[in-house]
């Protein structure tokens, strides 16, 4: 994979005031050790996340709170150790 790592991605968030869910832009992070960036393809909202959105089920106190816990795509970045790994490798997550 030869393009170049973007600086900011859109992702699924709430709006504050009517709970509508919206696309935002942010900054993407470099991948750290043991993680791999990913250039995703297609992404799902499922229960967990609604359940989120209305407050019933608080992610973990070190989860990320952008919805969307199931993505796949292609890996954009590598990491170190992250064993064999590389850019253009296909890839599916739970984050």
């Amino acid at each position: 994979m030869n393009d170049a790592i973007p600086t900011e991605c859109l992702h699924v968030a709430v709006e504050s005031d009517s709970g509508d869910l919206i696309l935002e832009s942010g900054p993407v992070a470099p991948p750290r050790d043991g993680e791999v960036l990913i250039a995703v393809e297609a992404a799902g909202i499922n229960r967990a996340d609604l359940l989120q959105r209305r407050g019933l089920y608080p992610p973990p106190a070190d989860a990320s709170p952008i919805l969307g816990l199931e993505v796949a795509g292609r890996v954009a970045a590598v990491g170190a150790n992250c064993g064999d790994w590389r850019a253009g490798d296909r890839i599916c997550a739970l984050t």
